[in-house]
């Protein structure tokens, strides 16, 4: 992929999933302290930018479906960051196809904040350093670092804590059902629920590594199916197709590993949710733009 000095096209933004999510404690400051394995999947949003000589930020979402995204929503965020850091007088125009649910915890918004730093950095011609941009993606989102790191990791600490995991511990062709139901969940919601769990003692991840598929738990599902039914629903609709589904992160997406060529029934889910069969990643498909920051 080539950079133009007036534009970047087709920037992927992926979604990932938590292979698993423990809470093992909480800060005195209220945030909660947790262990995960966060994993890159095929499913992904596009992003455009195209230069504006006038400074100014636009946005254009070329995919509407349904409430409109916010026209102060993250990806803007991220450029006019990323501009009040490096005093860059430079605009952009950003186009945006979105296919990532919203509250499904999928890290949709993060990933496309991380897409839109990398590709400005690139069509401003910043040269501004991946430690630099991992300091801007922290103040819009803890998700944002791991996007900027492009590889799978063993995520820990509030988020911040970013470990990527050794080649071969994950397979290179896993498959994965997807099911995003038509409700999301809110976030501090499921943080704030009095029955949430926050003592899971810490993981191992050499212990993780013997069934990374089937290892532990996410510690926020109890909650999110007490706050929105269709997340219980969703679920059953997984084990009745022989799979075991848990909720990643903290909306209301559920997966299941599958194997490859698995033929999901797509009979009993309601026309409004989404359902899809993904594939693992290896790496971030900009990996070669993260290379060259």
């Amino acid at each position: 992929m080539k950079a133009s000095l007036k534009e970047l096209r087709d920037l992927p933004a992926p979604a990932k999933l938590n292979l698993f999510l423990h809470i093992t404690g909480r800060r005195a400051d209220g945030y909660h302290l947790i262990e995960s394995v966060f994993q890159l999947i095929d499913w992904q949003d596009t992003i455009h930018l195209a230069l504006r000589e006038d400074g100014q930020i636009s946005r254009e979402d070329l995919l509407p479906s349904g409430a409109p995204l916010p026209q102060d929503d993250l990806c803007t965020r991220a450029a006019r960051a990323l501009q009040a850091v490096t005093g860059c007088t430079l605009g952009a125009h950003i186009q945006l196809e979105k296919r990532i649910p919203a509250q499904a915890g999928m890290g949709g918004g993060s990933s496309d904040a991380a897409t839109c730093l990398l590709g400005l950095n690139r069509l401003w011609n910043l040269r501004q350093p991946l430690s630099k941009l991992e300091q801007i993606g922290l103040t819009l989102g803890a998700d944002v670092p791991f996007f900027l790191r492009g590889r799978n990791a063993w995520v820990s600490g509030i988020g911040e804590l970013i470990e990527p995991l050794p080649a071969g511990m994950l397979k290179a062709d896993q498959h994965f059902l997807v099911i995003k139901p038509e409700n999301g969940l809110p976030t501090p919601a499921i943080f704030g629920h009095a029955t949430l769990k926050r003592d899971t003692p810490h993981a191992i991840i050499l212990v993780f590594a013997e069934n990374p598929y089937g290892f532990g738990r996410n510690d926020l599902q109890t909650v999110g199916e007490l706050i929105e039914p269709q997340v219980k629903q969703s679920l059953a609709l997984l084990e009745q197709q022989g799979l075991k589904p848990r909720m990643t992160g903290s909306g209301s997406a559920v997966f299941a590993p599958c194997p490859v060529g698995f033929q999901p029934d797509t009979s009993a889910i309601p026309a409004s949710w989404q359902q899809r069969v993904c594939k693992s990643l290896e790496a971030h498909p900009l990996i070669e733009l993260l290379a060259n920051v």
